[in-house]
């Protein structure tokens, strides 16, 4: 079950974070998960059954333990004394025995130290994933994700490709339990009805290991997991060939490109490539993958192939993933995308509908609007925290611990306008900053700049930033790393 880095914050048994600063002494005296009590846990290698890690901290630096057992966050001088045993614990709480010594990492509530061997409840560690909230859960046993059916209100773990809204959830932290929130904002309960509010009803202990990997259970230690053939997803005691496990990724960008004549491109018989239904279907919904070293973008049908393009000029989704001929660079213009194939042609449509890459420059036959398929409400987060707003300040903020929930509402043109879930809009100010109280709906229009990562064009013509100061502003002229919002 061992798995590459993941993101984690390590919570003590008085409820702190392990902190790291820079080339200092590791504490417990963080209040809550923030860059210095983010840790990517590396699996290096197994010691009989048990996997060893190395923590790695903001600033690249290792958790490593010195002869005295003083715990800090720099290079390590000898590899042993930054590598640990992983202990996963039944009541989900991890323990991190450094190699070299066999003691085990603790806190007394302030200092972190290594000086025991003795296992003690100051030994244990609850880990708190540092990932962004919105995602999917993928059963590996099953080889299926999770998806909300609105009309039974129920989850069901069946569905092969999660490029529908449902298979996304938010992952709410309280307390030292999770709280999954479904794309319709209710929640999973101890029952096997979706709930309107969070409760204890609704709080799960999650057990992670490495990769993402976890089950859930309940106060009683009941596990969540599918059941019969449908996969209905509730509690119970028994579960079969490891059902229980989910791997928690993050929720993938799903889109639909519609043309000029508000047709959308769509796969028909198999591989063919045409902008033809004015609805949105199955087919004419894409995974827009970016790489982030070449600045290209891949588009994945559901079927698992990739639009590529052929001989003649012709745009067939017949490809895999390896191709060169599937890699398209992308040109950004107001929320709308044209796409060069690697001719160094454009892509537009014939009359009859086929889609191509003929032109030499891009025109309007060329412009494609991007809509968001799998996303009715953004969660941003940026470099300093998520966007929302915050008691005390009139203005969003851009440095919460979790974010508010922006409803998307798609107009003409491929813009967007954006509402604090249901209520007034978004609305600038003379010093470009945002509030969330205004009566006139703006134009808002959205990027895809990486995988799960927007850059937002404001109606002023600058892109929204995170100021280091708390305020979200719309003042930055180019796409920089202030700009950039996870989704």
């Amino acid at each position: 079950r061992a798995g590459g880095g993941m993101q984690v914050g390590l919570v003590d048994w008085a409820g702190g974070y392990l902190t790291g600063p820079r080339a200092a002494a590791a504490t417990a005296l963080g209040s809550s998960l923030g860059k210095e009590q983010t840790w990517e846990l590396k699996v290096t290698g197994k010691q009989e059954e048990q996997t060893v890690v190395e923590l790695v901290g903001p600033q690249g630096q290792s958790l490593w333990v010195d002869a005295d057992g003083a715990v800090v966050c720099a290079q390590p001088t000898s590899g042993d004394r930054g590598q640990f045993l992983l202990g996963v614990h039944p009541s989900g709480a991890w323990t991190l025995q450094q190699v070299q010594s066999r003691k085990y990492l603790e806190s007394d509530g302030e200092d972190v130290f290594c000086i025991r061997r003795g296992l003690t409840s100051y030994h244990m560690w609850m880990p708190q994933l540092a990932m962004h909230v919105y995602v999917v859960l993928f059963n590996p046993s099953l080889q299926l994700y999770a998806r909300v059916d609105p009309e039974l209100n129920r989850v069901w773990v069946d569905t092969p490709v999660p490029y529908l809204e449902e298979c996304g959830f938010i992952l709410r932290f309280r307390g030292g339990t999770y709280h999954l929130e479904t794309f319709n904002h209710q929640f999973i309960s101890r029952s096997e009805k979706l709930v309107q509010k969070p409760s204890a009803e609704t709080a799960f202990h999650l057990t992670l290991e490495p990769g993402c990997l976890a089950f859930l259970t309940d106060r009683e230690g009941q596990i969540l997991y599918p059941h019969g053939s449908r996969g209905l997803l509730c509690l119970g005691d028994n579960p079969a060939d490891n059902k229980e496990w989910f791997v928690i990724r993050r929720c993938p960008q799903w889109v639909n490109l519609r043309t000029r004549s508000k047709r959308y491109v769509t796969v028909v018989r198999d591989s063919d490539v045409y902008a033809g239904p004015k609805k949105v279907t199955p087919m004419s919904t894409f995974h827009f993958k970016v790489n982030p070293d070449s600045q290209t973008v891949q588009l994945k049908g559901i079927n698992h192939r990739y639009l590529a393009q052929r001989i003649c000029k012709s745009v067939v989704a017949d490809g895999c993933c390896r191709e060169p001929e599937t890699c398209f660079h992308v040109l950004w213009h107001c929320g709308k995308i044209f796409l060069r194939a690697i001719s160094g042609c454009y892509l537009g449509t014939l009359p009859m509908g086929l889609v191509v890459a003929r032109a030499a420059h891009p025109g309007p036959g060329e412009e494609f609007e991007l809509r968001l398929a799998n996303r009715s409400f953004l969660l941003l987060r940026g470099r300093y925290g998520y966007i929302g707003s915050a008691p005390g300040h009139e203005v969003l903020q851009c440095n919460l611990l979790e974010p508010d929930c922006i409803d998307l509402l798609p107009c003409k043109h491929g813009v967007y306008h954006l509402q604090t879930h249901g209520k007034s809009f978004w609305s600038l100010t003379s010093e470009k900053t945002l509030k969330t109280w205004g009566k006139v709906a703006l134009n808002f229009c959205l990027e895809i700049r990486g995988n799960n990562l927007l850059a937002i064009l404001a109606p002023n013509g600058c892109y929204l930033r995170g100021d280091r100061e708390g305020a979200l502003k719309a003042d930055s002229p180019e796409v920089t790393g202030e700009s950039l919002w996870e989704f």
